[in-house]
């Protein structure tokens, strides 16, 4: 299927490691902390947990436990505090993984963000509020953003002062002042791409990478004023993207199995690189900046039943993941992917 929406797969990018890690429970988000070296994997299982891997070697090194609903984790590393998306918002220490408390939310953490420019992190809900802005040093809530303009997938900083929002359901990116709280504008993407989950900023050059999955397109805007720079073909639908400003790649990931990397040649210029074969599911990932390594999850599942003869089609569900299947067991994977 790739090969004949004409990507290219031939490239300097491999997948170098899987790690049967294991473990029960649905997931969602991976985040890495480059600095403290660790990954956090959010898992569904009853009780809900937070799984910790160290960042090198991928062994287990410890769980933050009873975070309900949760979809992942991020840290600050100025303060050592990390927070589970979930609900309540279980902060903990990220040195000992220890709760230091929880912290009760409206609407229904999602996503998440932290971002360094005052030590904050951001809940995203698909629900208003959509989001709940956590002070990273004490866990206070500093304020709410109750409308952002529809669901909000993932959010990116430029570190100074602008918070970016995809927002899922309305085919645009809303542009939020990390100091009051509001919504600037937003940069309409209609007709270019919807349904965007990924975003990622080159921070230095000011261009926003929006994944989206109908059309499966990165969309490349100025993050400036909003204007569309290039649309590229994605090979699957994406559940997530990052840059990487060493390399200057953007990333997106999918639930088919596949990574799309996009160069950078020019503030102006972008071109699909690489489709690299991942594992099928791993549709969330992220970037450990010191290595340059991209990390993905996934698993392995029971073939489905077949339907019966007049069944209709089942219809696909976000993330492009098909009808729910069952997991196997301890099938549970972190996949590696570098040169």
């Amino acid at each position: 299927m790739v090969a004949s929406i004409g990507l290219a797969q031939d490239g300097p990018y491999k997948v170098q490691k899987t790690a049967k890690v294991g473990g029960d429970g649905g997931f969602d988000y991976v985040t890495a902390d480059a600095a403290g070296r660790r990954l956090y994997v959010g898992r569904s299982a009853n009780p809900g947990r937070v799984t910790v891997f160290n960042l090198d070697t991928l062994e287990k090194v410890g769980e933050v436990p009873n975070t309900l609903r949760v979809h992942g984790a991020t840290v600050s590393p100025k303060s050592n505090h990390g927070f589970a998306s979930s609900n309540p918002v279980v902060m903990f220490d990220s040195k000992t993984l220890a709760t230091i408390k929880t912290i009760e939310v409206k609407g229904n953490p999602d996503g998440y963000l932290y971002d360094p420019f005052n030590n904050r992190v951001y809940i995203l809900s698909h629900s208003k509020p959509h989001a709940t802005v956590i002070n990273a040093a004490d866990g206070a809530i500093v304020g709410t953003i109750d409308d952002l303009g529809g669901a909000p997938e993932e959010a990116a900083t430029d570190g100074k002062g602008t918070i970016y929002v995809d927002i899922e359901d309305a085919h645009s990116i809303a542009v939020v002042d990390a100091k009051t709280l509001a919504v600037k504008t937003h940069y309409d993407l209609a007709g270019k791409g919807d349904g965007c989950a990924g975003l990622a900023l080159d921070v230095k050059n000011q261009v926003l990478f929006a994944a989206c999955r109908n059309p499966q397109n990165m969309v490349i805007l100025s993050a400036k004023d909003g204007k569309i720079l290039e649309v590229l073909p994605l090979a699957g639908a994406s559940d997530g993207a990052v840059f990487n400003p060493k390399t200057m790649e953007a990333f997106s990931s999918h639930g088919n199995g596949t990574l799309t990397v996009i160069k950078e040649n020019s503030p102006t210029s972008f071109a699909v690189e690489q489709t690299v074969k991942t594992m099928t599911g791993a549709k969330t990932l992220t970037l450990d900046s010191k290595t340059n390594r991209i990390l993905l999850i996934a698993a392995e599942y029971a073939a489905p039943a077949p339907p019966p003869p007049d069944a209709p089609p089942p219809a696909e569900k976000k993330g492009g993941r098909g009808p729910a299947r069952q997991m196997l067991p301890d099938s549970f994977s972190i996949v590696v992917v570098g040169k």
